[in-house]
Protein backbone atom coordinates (compact mmCIF):
# COMPACT_ATOMS: atom_id res chain seq x y z
CA UNK A 1 0.00 0.00 0.00
CA UNK A 2 1.58 3.32 -0.95
CA UNK A 3 1.28 6.44 1.47
CA UNK A 4 -1.65 7.95 -0.88
CA UNK A 5 -3.77 5.11 -0.26
CA UNK A 6 -2.79 4.62 3.35
CA UNK A 7 -3.56 8.56 4.12
CA UNK A 8 -6.94 8.21 1.89
CA UNK A 9 -8.32 5.30 3.91
CA UNK A 10 -7.48 6.92 7.35
CA UNK A 11 -8.92 10.29 6.02
CA UNK A 12 -12.20 8.19 5.07
CA UNK A 13 -12.08 7.27 8.36
CA UNK A 14 -12.12 10.60 9.90
CA UNK A 15 -14.46 11.76 7.66
CA UNK A 16 -17.01 8.91 8.77
CA UNK A 17 -15.96 9.52 12.66
CA UNK A 18 -16.84 13.50 11.61
CA UNK A 19 -20.26 12.38 9.43
CA UNK A 20 -21.10 10.09 12.88
CA UNK A 21 -20.87 12.79 15.80
CA UNK A 22 -23.40 15.28 13.29
CA UNK A 23 -26.17 12.66 15.51
CA UNK A 24 -26.00 14.98 18.93
CA UNK A 25 -24.96 12.26 21.50
CA UNK A 26 -24.16 14.78 24.11
CA UNK A 27 -21.21 13.52 26.34
CA UNK A 28 -20.42 10.53 24.31
CA UNK A 29 -19.60 12.46 21.16
CA UNK A 30 -15.93 11.60 21.41
CA UNK A 31 -16.64 7.94 22.19
CA UNK A 32 -18.56 7.95 19.26
CA UNK A 33 -16.73 9.82 17.07
CA UNK A 34 -13.74 7.15 18.21
CA UNK A 35 -15.91 3.73 17.54
CA UNK A 36 -17.02 4.92 14.37
CA UNK A 37 -13.58 6.16 13.07
CA UNK A 38 -12.17 3.02 14.38
CA UNK A 39 -14.99 0.44 13.13
CA UNK A 40 -15.58 2.51 9.85
CA UNK A 41 -11.71 1.04 8.84
CA UNK A 42 -12.46 -2.44 10.57
CA UNK A 43 -15.82 -3.36 8.97
CA UNK A 44 -14.91 -1.63 5.53
CA UNK A 45 -16.91 1.67 5.08
CA UNK A 46 -13.81 3.58 4.86
CA UNK A 47 -12.17 1.19 2.07
CA UNK A 48 -15.54 1.58 0.44
CA UNK A 49 -15.77 5.47 0.84
CA UNK A 50 -12.36 5.87 -0.51
CA UNK A 51 -13.26 3.15 -3.26
CA UNK A 52 -16.37 5.41 -3.90
CA UNK A 53 -14.93 8.55 -3.49
CA UNK A 54 -11.69 8.84 -4.61
CA UNK A 55 -8.65 10.31 -1.91
CA UNK A 56 -10.43 13.54 -0.54
CA UNK A 57 -8.34 16.54 -0.21
CA UNK A 58 -6.41 17.99 2.96
CA UNK A 59 -8.85 21.06 3.09
CA UNK A 60 -11.83 18.82 3.91
CA UNK A 61 -9.54 16.16 5.80
CA UNK A 62 -8.65 19.60 8.02
CA UNK A 63 -12.29 20.90 8.20
CA UNK A 64 -13.47 17.27 9.25
CA UNK A 65 -10.72 17.44 12.29
CA UNK A 66 -12.14 20.21 13.02
CA UNK A 67 -15.44 19.45 13.16
CA UNK A 68 -14.55 16.16 15.70
CA UNK A 69 -12.47 18.83 17.78
CA UNK A 70 -15.81 20.79 18.17
CA UNK A 71 -13.94 23.99 18.00
CA UNK A 72 -16.42 26.76 17.72
CA UNK A 73 -18.57 26.76 14.57
CA UNK A 74 -16.95 25.60 11.18
CA UNK A 75 -15.35 27.83 9.24
CA UNK A 76 -17.01 26.69 5.87
CA UNK A 77 -19.83 29.29 6.64
CA UNK A 78 -22.34 29.68 3.34
CA UNK A 79 -20.37 32.69 2.44
CA UNK A 80 -17.64 30.20 2.36
CA UNK A 81 -18.94 27.64 0.78
CA UNK A 82 -20.82 29.70 -1.67
CA UNK A 83 -17.59 31.26 -2.99
CA UNK A 84 -16.08 27.15 -2.86
CA UNK A 85 -18.96 26.13 -5.28
CA UNK A 86 -18.28 29.36 -7.53
CA UNK A 87 -15.22 28.14 -8.01
CA UNK A 88 -15.28 24.73 -8.12
CA UNK A 89 -18.42 24.45 -10.32
CA UNK A 90 -16.46 25.65 -13.66
CA UNK A 91 -13.11 24.48 -12.78
CA UNK A 92 -14.60 20.53 -12.21
CA UNK A 93 -16.65 21.32 -15.90
CA UNK A 94 -13.48 22.39 -17.55
CA UNK A 95 -11.29 19.66 -16.19
CA UNK A 96 -14.34 17.20 -17.50
CA UNK A 97 -13.83 18.54 -20.98
CA UNK A 98 -16.23 21.21 -21.29
CA UNK A 99 -14.09 23.52 -22.90
CA UNK A 100 -10.62 23.31 -24.67
CA UNK A 101 -8.55 24.48 -21.46
CA UNK A 102 -7.26 22.00 -18.52
CA UNK A 103 -7.28 23.63 -15.11
CA UNK A 104 -6.62 20.40 -13.59
CA UNK A 105 -3.40 19.92 -15.78
CA UNK A 106 -1.55 23.33 -13.86
CA UNK A 107 -1.61 21.29 -10.68
CA UNK A 108 1.02 18.81 -11.83
CA UNK A 109 3.42 21.93 -12.65
CA UNK A 110 1.90 24.21 -10.21
CA UNK A 111 4.43 26.85 -10.13
CA UNK A 112 1.66 29.33 -11.12
CA UNK A 113 -0.66 27.52 -8.75
CA UNK A 114 1.23 28.71 -6.31
CA UNK A 115 1.80 32.38 -7.59
CA UNK A 116 -1.86 33.01 -7.32
CA UNK A 117 -2.24 31.36 -3.44
CA UNK A 118 0.15 33.78 -2.28
CA UNK A 119 -2.32 36.61 -2.46
CA UNK A 120 -4.98 34.68 -1.20
CA UNK A 121 -2.82 33.59 1.58
CA UNK A 122 -1.95 37.43 2.17
CA UNK A 123 -6.23 38.26 2.29
CA UNK A 124 -6.90 35.74 5.25
CA UNK A 125 -4.08 37.07 7.05
CA UNK A 126 -5.27 40.39 5.91
CA UNK A 127 -8.78 39.39 7.18
CA UNK A 128 -7.53 37.84 10.57
CA UNK A 129 -9.01 34.29 9.11
CA UNK A 130 -6.52 32.49 10.93
CA UNK A 131 -8.53 28.88 10.29
CA UNK A 132 -8.46 29.20 6.58
CA UNK A 133 -4.95 30.62 6.68
CA UNK A 134 -3.48 27.11 8.67
CA UNK A 135 -6.02 25.24 6.67
CA UNK A 136 -4.04 26.70 3.75
CA UNK A 137 -0.58 26.18 5.20
CA UNK A 138 -1.52 22.21 6.29
CA UNK A 139 -2.83 21.61 2.66
CA UNK A 140 1.16 23.42 1.08
CA UNK A 141 3.14 21.41 3.72
CA UNK A 142 0.71 18.28 2.03
CA UNK A 143 1.38 18.99 -0.88
CA UNK A 144 5.46 19.76 -0.42
CA UNK A 145 5.69 16.08 1.38
CA UNK A 146 5.35 14.57 -1.73
CA UNK A 147 2.14 12.19 -0.85
CA UNK A 148 -0.21 14.28 -3.63
CA UNK A 149 0.96 14.67 -7.78
CA UNK A 150 -1.46 17.16 -7.35
CA UNK A 151 -1.59 20.35 -5.60
CA UNK A 152 -5.50 20.78 -6.83
CA UNK A 153 -6.15 17.11 -4.97
CA UNK A 154 -4.63 18.94 -1.71
CA UNK A 155 -6.85 21.99 -2.09
CA UNK A 156 -10.24 20.61 -2.87
CA UNK A 157 -12.22 17.31 -3.79
CA UNK A 158 -15.15 16.43 -4.93
CA UNK A 159 -16.81 15.75 -1.37
CA UNK A 160 -15.72 18.94 -0.45
CA UNK A 161 -17.58 20.55 -3.33
CA UNK A 162 -20.62 18.33 -1.87
CA UNK A 163 -20.36 19.53 1.78
CA UNK A 164 -20.86 23.04 0.30
CA UNK A 165 -23.83 22.86 -2.03
CA UNK A 166 -25.10 20.90 1.09
CA UNK A 167 -24.35 23.99 3.59
CA UNK A 168 -25.92 26.47 0.84
CA UNK A 169 -29.17 24.61 -0.20
CA UNK A 170 -29.69 23.66 3.85
CA UNK A 171 -29.19 27.74 4.55
CA UNK A 172 -31.56 28.26 1.81
CA UNK A 173 -34.32 25.84 2.57
CA UNK A 174 -33.66 27.33 5.96
CA UNK A 175 -34.85 30.91 4.80
CA UNK A 176 -37.53 29.63 3.23
CA UNK A 177 -39.71 27.99 6.08
CA UNK A 178 -38.86 30.46 7.47
CA UNK A 179 -40.57 33.14 5.43
CA UNK A 180 -43.28 30.88 5.10
CA UNK A 181 -44.26 31.21 8.78
CA UNK A 182 -44.61 34.25 8.38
Amino acid sequence: MNALAAYGLLAHSVLFGALAVLIPFGDLRARVALAATTLSLLVGIAPGMHALFGTPSLTLLALAVLHLADRGPSPLSQRQAIGLLAFALPFYALSLGLGTFDPYAIGYQPGLLLAALLPLGVALWWQRQDVWLAILAVDLAGYASGVFTNLWDVLLDPLLVLLALIIVVRQQAIRLIASRRR
